[in-house]
């Protein structure tokens, strides 16, 4: 077969493939998969060979389909406050292969570097024999805002303080792996090569069974046995959580990924408190004792009493119970400043000092221009040199010197003079070219590799493989952020097929599993809302699909049926005023109103507005939502944006129409809600927010639509309407022929058990559900205040007058009794939410805003 522009062929000489030159040989980088005659490298041979037999069409449908996973897993990368567009995560599909016998090597190295930055950690927050002798200079630590002189003395169970390490490589010209940074704080991007790895694993699955590619599972084993190792001193039933800096945060798929496959609790700062000198996770069982937190906070984040008070990200007091070795951190804090680019300049002699030993993978040359030789050097040689702070932090850039015109050049050099201490140069390493499938056809671009440690009893486990990265841009000679690059599954290559192992989970971990009931308040908050918000625009979107119909039907709808329908579609979605205070030019022409009412995300009560904090509260418990659950969350964003193209001009002709897709998608939801979710406290609190919700929209319903007496064609026609809005039309006439009565109407809407949208069945459902909440089987006499308020509204609704209801009285001229009672219910039963929101979510900490440095963090 034949690419595009480009191509390579494939022959088969000797059972070998043959393959020419996919791209141009690159100038001054090491190829990854070709030689410098434009074959194939040798374990390069079996991909190429499959990527051969493939059409572009072919190819295209595979790497679509990776994609589709890729969004349907949720996987995301720097995902913005927008829940409609989050940004998924890009993969390759051609992996970066590294063959045995040289990752052999690597590993060595990585262990060895790890081995290494474990003693300077020691050192510098113990001894401080590197500072004593001068192999650190003092101003690069002291200055540095990443050295915590509050953890001075503070020290992780275990033979080692690093616990988990990242390490960024990239290939020289010669082939030759070199280190350009490292990752000690929160190291993150493990999640992300195991996501890499289940996708491509199940798109290419021939090529991956059949290249022998070493397996990552051991990996994640050897990293959930050394965390649950860590509080082995105290208990043997260990509560790990991993401490998240929110759905905002750009890595917080990866997150929630690991904290599902490794079995642990994913929380936020608002989630934990500091109580007698422990750390307790805020639960609807109460507070639940924590021993180990997987942070992916930054060190100064994480305690607001005594790091950054104004960080709302962190555990006030969090660092004392660290000092009274009541909680481990994974990574202790203090790591982060291990990664100061100033750092690598002294890593040899560092080496020599503690490990009396060479680094067997070397760093990129670093000069720090605090050393006076080091200046000189980097003013003379700065447009081939990358320009980088000493001190990394989130917002920290690079200037690179071959980019830069001649005016940047002397303005970075002033800025050089006025503070050298706070800058480092590095050489330039463009990175090993990496082929990639972009535009319809291999090309070659830049790629890095993260490679991943964690520590073990003996030392360091290196996972055999890593997150590999590519530009995209063929302007760019460096990958350097990863918004606008790939990344690829990376594999390592083994000398024979592995075994399959079935891996032993132990009983710590199965108790942990077991934890998993224990939820944080504010997941069951969040999946409450979630709830709520579904219902409330479903209702809202079914009397809208109904309004369209009436008044695009083939009768003329009466003046007064419209005013009332109209009305009551501002009352409903609490868009106001709205219809309530319209002119007749609004009645008129309604219809900017209306598509105002559908497609205005910030007008709260829309349509749109409450699709979206229903996709913000999912985005938040994503790692509760089941694989089929993101599917239809992702459908409802399709049909959201295909609602805002339908609405472009105005309301469409069949605008009824461009409803139904998205109630089919929160149909499908609530019954996969109710067909597939286990019955567990997550389930049940998203049935109260849904049952509560549909209680207060049906009794809204009632009250805008029926209170007002009209002549009896429009009494019937909104009657109708208002049970054609929920499913109930057909029965209603099954059951009463052609006798459209306001009482039989509220028979069947207010007191039938067996219309599963009648207002007794929504409060008796309500009735069920509080029973079996953890705080109502407490010994405490009587019932609870929320179990009297659902007594109270289930007692109304059974006796009520229907009759007495439906009469309109003669001086008010209305149904002053259906209003009085509905007024009622919708009170009692917001009462009641308040009631419910008291007791089981915690509000303590306020909205979890992330600040601009964690939105700003990177891979």
């Amino acid at each position: 077969m034949q690419f595009q522009t480009g191509t390579f062929l494939t022959s088969v000489i000797d059972e070998k493939p043959t393959l020419s030159s996919a791209y141009d040989t690159p100038m001054h980088a090491y190829d990854e998969a070709f030689t410098e005659d434009r074959q194939p490298r040798p374990h390069w041979e079996s991909i190429m060979r499959h990527m051969g037999s493939l059409t572009n069409e072919e190819m295209l449908d595979r790497q679509r389909r990776a994609q589709r996973i890729l969004r349907e897993d949720g996987a995301t990368y720097n995902l913005t406050s927008d829940p409609l567009t989050p940004s998924v995560w890009s993969l390759d599909l051609i992996p970066n292969i590294i063959q045995t016998e040289e990752w052999l090597t690597i590993e060595q190295g990585l262990a060895q570097r790890s081995t290494l930055f474990d003693l300077v950690l020691k050192d510098l927050y113990g001894p401080q024999e590197l500072l004593k002798n001068g192999i650190i200079p003092s101003e690069i630590i002291f200055s540095h805002p990443g050295f915590l002189r509050q953890c001075h003395g503070v020290t992780v169970p275990g033979a080692h303080q690093l616990l988990l390490h990242a390490v960024d490589l990239v290939r020289d010209p010669s082939g030759q792996f070199q280190v350009i940074g490292d990752r000690t704080q929160a190291p993150n991007g493990a999640g992300y090569a195991l996501e890499n790895r289940t996708v491509v694993s199940r798109v290419i699955p021939n090529s991956f069974r059949d290249s022998q590619v070493r397996r990552l599972a051991s990996f994640f084993l050897s990293f959930k046995s050394m965390l649950s190792s860590l509080a082995s001193q105290w208990t043997d039933t260990p509560r790990i959580v991993v401490l998240s800096p929110g759905a905002l945060s750009s890595t917080y798929f990866e997150q929630a990924y690991l904290a599902n496959y490794l079995g642990f609790s994913l929380v936020q700062g608002s989630d934990l408190t500091v109580r007698n000198g422990a750390v307790w996770m805020k639960s609807l069982n109460g507070l639940a004792r924590v021993d180990v937190i997987l942070r992916r906070v930054d060190d100064a984040y994480c305690d607001q009493a005594e790091l950054r008070a104004d960080s709302f990200l962190g555990v006030p007091g969090l660092l004392e119970v660290v000092r009274a070795g009541n909680v481990v951190l994974a990574n202790p804090l203090g790591s982060g400043i291990l990664e100061a680019p100033a750092l690598i300049k002294f890593l040899p002699a560092i080496s020599e000092f503690l490990l009396g030993e060479q680094l067997s993978i070397p760093s990129v040359s670093t000069w720090w221009c605090g050393d006076n030789d080091d200046f000189h050097y980097v003013l003379a040689n700065i447009h081939n040199l990358i320009i980088k702070p000493a001190i990394r932090r989130h917002d920290s850039s690079s200037a690179y010197g071959h980019t830069l015109t001649e005016k940047q050049k002397l303005s970075l050099i002033e800025k050089i003079k006025k503070n050298p201490h706070l800058y480092v140069a590095q050489s330039y390493v463009p990175g090993s070219m990496s082929p990639i499938w972009l535009e319809g056809k291999m090309q070659a671009r830049p790629s890095i590799l993260r490679a991943f440690t964690v520590s073990n009893p003996t030392g360091y486990t290196v996972m055999p493989g890593g997150l590999s990265r590519t530009g995209e841009s063929s302007q760019e000679a460096i990958v350097s952020h990863i918004s606008r690059s790939k990344s690829k599954d990376t594999w390592i290559l083994a000398a024979e097929p592995e075994e399959q192992t079935s891996y032993q989970i132990d009983q710590v971990l199965l108790h942990d599993e077991a934890l998993q009931s224990n939820l944080p308040s504010r997941v069951i908050e969040n999946l409450f809302w979630m709830g709520r918000y579904a219902e409330r625009a479903e209702i809202s979107m079914r009397l809208l699909r109904t309004i369209f119909k009436q008044m695009n039907g083939v009768d003329p709808l009466p003046e007064e049926s419209q005013r009332t329908l109209l009305e009551m579609a501002s009352t409903q979605t609490s868009c106001l005023p709205g219809f309530m205070e319209g002119d007749e030019d609004m009645f008129a022409h309604p219809e900017a109103e209306l598509v105002s009412i559908i497609t205005d995300g910030s007008r709260a009560g829309s349509v749109k507005a409450n699709l979206q904090a229903m996709l913000s509260c999912s985005e938040q418990v994503k790692e509760m939502l089941s694989a089929d659950t993101r599917i239809i969350i992702n459908e409802l964003r399709d049909h959201i944006h295909e609602l805002d193209r339908a609405y472009t001009n105005g309301l469409p002709s069949a605008p009824e129409e461009s409803l139904d897709s998205l109630v089919t998608s929160l149909l499908a939801l609530s019954g996969l809600n109710h067909e597939s979710m286990l019955r567990g406290l997550d389930w049940t609190f998203q049935e109260i927010g849904r049952r509560t919700e549909r209680a207060l929209q049906t009794a809204t319903l009632l009250r805008s639509a029926l209170t007002k007496p009209l002549s009896s064609t429009s009494q019937q026609q909104i009657l109708e309407s208002v049970l054609l809005s929920v499913e109930a039309l057909i029965s209603f006439r099954r059951r009463y022929r052609n006798r459209a009565r306001v009482a039989y109407g509220l028979d069947l809407l207010m007191i039938d058990g067996t219309n599963p949208r009648s207002l007794l069945y929504q409060v008796e459902q309500l009735r069920k559900y509080i029973i079996e909440l953890p705080r109502n089987n407490s010994t405490t006499a009587g019932l609870s205040p929320e179990h009297k308020i659902i007594l109270k509204s289930l007692n109304d609704i059974q006796l009520a007058d229907l009759e007495a209801l439906a009469k309109v009285d003669d001086k008010t001229q209305s149904r002053v009794k259906l209003e009085g009672l509905m007024t009622e219910l919708l009170e009692q039963l917001e009462q009641f939410t308040v009631l419910i929101s008291d007791k089981y979510f915690d509000h303590t900490a306020g909205p979890q805003s992330l600040t601009d440095a964690i939105k700003g963090t990177r891979l």
